[in-house]
């Protein structure tokens, strides 16, 4: 029975909200992931969980123009696959129910490359019902919630590391910075905190908001949604009040304590650039803490 199903950009041209090879995953009343959030994710989410409750067996592609048919202001064209999930599947598999016995030569070619090391396509590529999809590289996902002075300092330390994935949070475009790297996924909703059903629960959040309401629904949501980790920005008597209304939440204490407040190295000053140092610094201390795996006692007979 089919309960999931993965929704995967194979191919985009023009302006799009995430690029190629991005995907998330849509359950019977679950979602996880984005491609981008707006009409074109509703839509797609309507039509994965009608595959869901018709129990489909095999793919379906999808083509959209995003501005003709969608009413979205990128004016891209996007084609997503649409296809039953039940975890990890190989790089080259049949994906439609036209697909033929064999993969197309093409695609079979830059599987090859894939696993003799040799340079591959970095986006999926579809071809005669068969679907060829590189590894996505495996960065930590990190949110940032808040495109102020503080939250675009952040972004601007963490966009260069090769180990962060970072999606950036506020309630308008206007918000943002005019220049944004290349790597960072924007997300856009005039209420923020609905946004986090989207975060996988591996993410680390880092809550940097212009509004103490915002971030205490943002640290509430968070706890009850899941978190790799929670890090807020404020002074001691901030976290202090927290504390007391997320009790009140219901919330015990020690899921509270998995927030860190104050954030990052409060004797580096608080200009806003010396926040971010202390703040990135934190957050990759934790990455390589992750990194080394733990060390294994030696049998003593």
């Amino acid at each position: 029975m089919t309960t999931c199903i993965r929704i995967l950009i194979v191919e985009g041209k023009g302006s799009l909200p995430r690029p190629a090879g991005v995907s998330m995953l849509v359950y019977p009343a679950l979602i996880e992931g984005t491609i981008g959030g707006g009409a074109m994710e509703w839509e797609m989410m309507r039509e994965a969980r009608a595959m869901i409750a018709a129990r489909a067996t095999s793919g379906r592609v999808m083509r959209l123009a995003l501005g003709p048919q969608l009413g979205q202001c990128c004016g891209g064209h996007v084609t997503m696959l649409l296809e039953p999930w039940s975890g990890e599947a190989p790089n080259l598999r049949p994906v439609l129910a036209e697909a033929g016995s064999e993969p197309p030569a093409p695609l079979k070619r830059l599987a090859m490359k894939l696993r003799t090391g040799q340079a591959a396509n970095r986006v999926p590529k579809m071809e005669g019902g068969w679907l060829f999809e590189p590894p996505m590289p495996t960065r930590a996902p990190v949110w940032v919630w808040g495109a102020g002075h503080v939250g675009r300092a952040v972004v601007d330390v963490l966009a260069p590391l090769p180990d962060c994935a970072l999606t950036w949070i506020d309630f308008a475009r206007d918000r943002f910075p005019d220049h944004i790297a290349q790597d960072v996924d924007l997300l856009i909703a005039s209420d923020p905190a609905s946004l986090i059903t989207h975060a996988p629960r591996s993410a680390h959040h880092l809550i940097l908001t212009h509004s103490h309401a915002l971030d205490l629904a943002l640290c509430h949501g968070l706890l009850t949604h899941g978190h790799a980790s929670i890090g807020l920005i404020g002074a001691q008597t901030k976290a202090n009040r927290f504390r007391t209304r997320l009790r009140e939440l219901g919330h015990s204490s020690a899921q509270i304590s998995s927030i860190a407040c104050p954030i990052g190295d409060v004797t580096l000053g608080k200009h806003p650039q010396a926040i971010a140092i202390g703040i990135a610094g934190g957050l990759v201390r934790e990455l390589n803490r992750a990194k080394v795996p733990p060390k294994t006692k030696e049998f003593a007979g």
